[in-house]
């Protein structure tokens, strides 16, 4: 890969992540900052789970994981389940209502994503996902 690539790849994120920041702070997309709608997601896809294996899976602390659980389970959009294994430990599970939210957040979300690319065809829009993906999975395997 050239280096005027690797510059112009990284100026663009940059851009990216500047503009979506000040979208959401500015017009806000839905009612859950990103780290909500991030962890929501992450439990409502791959089931219960403790805060240690959501620290993993998100490679963030343990207890940036256990802060923001606490604030969605104080707003009733998770709830902790005992682990039977450890009488200390628990689980995580998100609620009917943090699922509602999470469903309404993704629509919300979509649209504006269709909006910006209103323009595109869906073989860009599926280019552009597909290397986005494959991107964060290249990112979280260093």
């Amino acid at each position: 890969m050239s280096e005027e690539s690797l510059e112009t790849i990284e100026l663009e994120m940059a851009i990216m992540i500047r503009r979506i920041t000040s979208y959401s702070s500015h017009k806000k997309i839905g009612n859950l900052d990103r780290s909500a709608y991030l962890l929501l997601h992450q439990i409502a896809t791959n089931g219960p789970a403790g805060v240690k294996t959501l620290a993993g899976q998100s490679q963030l602390d343990i207890s940036t994981i256990s802060r923001q659980a606490s604030a969605l389970e104080q707003k009733g959009y998770l709830y902790r389940i005992p682990d039977p294994t450890d009488g200390r430990a628990y689980f995580l599970e998100i609620t009917e209502l943090g699922l509602r939210k999470l469903r309404e957040e993704r629509q919300a979300r979509k649209i504006r994503v269709g909006e910006v690319t209103k323009d595109w065809s869906d073989e860009e829009r599926a280019t552009f996902g597909k290397l986005l993906t494959r991107f964060n999975i290249a990112a979280i395997q260093e």
